[in-house]
């Protein structure tokens, strides 16, 4: 999949992969407009069975977003007021917003300084501390496998055990990633992929799935993304959503999925050039035993921002596109300050992804990036230190 050295660095490049695909795409877009079945169309199903088969688990249910797919699977936990739900303060807003959506509370976590992923001993301190106060149950763990890392779901699923929870795996940045030879969506009770556009497998607007190995849960989604509804289009036998996964959207996801497991590889390999020509400069985000990183990011810690803001504008200069997740930690956010403040009276501090966020910053990374454009973005991120 390599490309001309020449080719101007991009950070996300879906243009090289469409070039790949394109009569592909207009073969299956067409068939779709052909057959005006633009919602619950045939391809839908078609990429529910691939999807699953690709993970490695019975079902999968498309749906209309990641966040989607979250908040359809809290639904069917029936998680709501009172509830106390715990996820990494260090990840993206969608993550926090949909428990509050449903009335829940977010607990926010701090994250380990080397993998970044959701840290189990303050897990575990933040659980206790809301058993101790008594006004919210603890009804869910939402893992994030950030930038593509697996988060450690072995650990995360038996907290969740002890205490009664609901182990929600959020892939969004992690689709094909492995962890000890299973794929994400293997883990947890459920887990929630976004075909955002940038994702590891992304469509042309918004989309997303759920995987599960329970036939009825997987049943329960479905109804869910459709408003509720049982056996027929106007029996109702719930409070749902309309989160269904538009049939032009699943044709261009048929259209890339063949492409993944060598995207993947792709993805590992640009990644081993830059860990060789940087590890050592800055730190890098560390490996978990028995895990196989997708690689939806590549994201380095600098000294400080003041460094941070150096490399920035050495990358600028040199034509290397480079961007900051996350600006701000989720307990600092405006939405979120007040609720992060009333879910516990004496609420630990959150240093290491207040941290984070004036130190991370991310590279290009994509499957098409070649030796010799890694080569310009390690210069031009060692010409800032």
């Amino acid at each position: 999949m390599d490309m001309p050295t020449t080719r101007p660095i991009a950070l996300f490049d879906m243009r090289a992969q469409q070039d790949l695909i394109r009569a592909e795409l207009d073969r299956r877009i067409a068939a779709v407009l052909d057959s005006g079945r633009f919602v619950q169309g045939p391809e839908c199903q078609e990429l529910e069975e691939k999807l699953a088969a690709f993970a490695g688990v019975a079902h999968a249910v498309g749906v209309s977003s990641g966040t989607d797919a979250l908040q359809i699977a809290m639904m069917a936990e029936g998680i709501g007021r009172g509830d106390a739900v715990f996820l990494p303060a260090f990840t993206y807003t969608a993550t926090a917003e949909v428990p509050l959506v449903l009335g829940a509370t977010p607990v926010f976590v701090d994250v380990d300084p080397h993998t970044f992923n959701i840290d189990l001993a303050d897990l575990e301190r933040r659980v206790a501390l809301v058993k101790a106060e008594g006004n919210l149950r603890p009804r869910a763990v939402i893992g994030v496998d950030l930038f593509g890392l697996p988060a450690d779901w072995p650990a995360i699923e038996a907290i969740c055990a002890r205490e009664g929870m609901f182990a929600l795996d959020d892939a969004a940045q992690a689709f094909g990633a492995r962890l000890h030879n299973k794929r994400l969506g293997a883990w947890g009770g459920a887990a929630a992929l976004s075909f955002y556009p940038t994702k590891t497998l992304g469509c042309y607007g918004d989309g997303g799935a759920l995987l599960t190995d329970d036939a009825e849960q997987a049943d329960l989604y479905r109804s869910l993304r459709t408003h509720g509804e049982g056996k027929t289009r106007y029996e109702v036998l719930r409070t749902g959503m309309n989160g269904r996964l538009d049939t032009l959207q699943a044709a261009i996801l048929l259209c890339k999925l063949p492409l993944l497991e060598d995207e993947l590889a792709s993805r590992t390999r640009v990644a081993v050039w830059y860990g060789e020509r940087l590890r050592g400069r800055v730190q890098v985000q560390a490996d978990l035993a028995g895990a196989e990183s997708a690689y939806g990011l590549y994201s380095i810690l600098l000294a400080d921002a003041a460094q941070r803001a150096r490399v920035q504008e050495s990358c600028k200069a040199a034509g290397v596109p480079t961007a900051i997740y996350y600006p701000l930690p989720l307990h600092h956010q405006p939405a979120y300050r007040d609720h992060h403040a009333a879910a516990l009276r004496d609420a630990p501090p959150l240093p290491v992804s207040e941290a984070l966020c004036t130190r991370i910053l991310s590279l290009p990374m994509h499957p098409y990036l070649d030796e010799g454009q890694a080569d310009r973005v390690c210069e031009a991120v060692v010409a800032g230190l």
